[in-house]
């Protein structure tokens, strides 16, 4: 299958004195309906990496292409606009603004990307909620909701604008074994059911047995793919 993403001689050089590789040399192919879990010991550059495929970050040397389209020569805003349209991100925290409530915070991305009409938007944010199981929970803030629910209305944010690939930072970091369970089942199913591409930085075992590709780096590099 086509590639959705292609990183080509990914490198990343912190310019300190002395300099700190953080992501070198990296070759990969980021497949659409394929779920990639990013693991290795801590400080091996998963991180970096994934914010460089995020368009998070710039790299040093190398490139980093979308649907062909080498993203090297993005200015700022364009960069964030393709977020905003094709990349969703759930971190290890869930970073849910704490006023607002769970309808609310999944309403910002797609209020932001403004392709919707108020009533559309609602009912895109609600269907949302409602596909993760949280159709109940629309109307209560974070500190009303379980870490699950709140990991999970996370979620549903990052898919609101309908995303080609869904990034993850740790995301089941801060959840017991029953909702890190929930959070890889609904990972699988995005990208099995609804054909996106996942890429998920974990250092959970769990999390990396259920990917189809496990990715593993050790100082900045790429060690295999299997």
């Amino acid at each position: 299958m086509t590639p959705l993403m292609e990183a080509r001689a990914l490198t990343r050089i912190l310019p300190t004195d002395p300099p700190v590789t953080l992501v070198h040399n990296v070759d990969l192919d980021i497949i659409p309906g394929r779920f990639h879990a990013v693991i290795g010991p801590s400080g091996c550059g998963k991180s970096s990496l994934l914010y460089l495929l995020g368009l998070l970050d710039r790299p040093t040397s190398g490139s980093v292409s979308f649907r062909g389209d080498d993203m090297s020569d993005l200015d700022g805003d364009q960069r964030a606009l393709l977020r905003l349209e094709q990349f969703g991100f759930v971190f290890q925290f869930h970073f849910l603004l704490p006023e607002f409530t769970a309808l609310e915070n999944v309403l910002i991305p797609i209020r932001r990307l403004g392709q919707l009409r108020g009533s559309e938007m609602a009912d895109q944010a609600l269907a949302m909620l409602d596909e993760l199981g949280l159709a109940g929970q629309s109307g209560k803030t974070p500190d009303r909701m379980s870490g699950g629910e709140r990991q999970r209305v996370a979620i549903a944010r990052a898919l609101a604008n309908n995303p080609s690939i869904v990034l993850g930072d740790e995301p089941t970091g801060n959840l017991d074994s029953e909702n890190s369970a929930h959070v890889i089942e609904i990972f699988q199913q995005i990208a099995h059911d609804q054909g996106r591409a996942v890429v998920c930085v974990t250092h959970d075992l769990t999390v990396a047995a259920a990917a189809d590709t496990r990715i593993h780096m050790l100082d900045g590099a790429i060690e295999r793919v299997d």
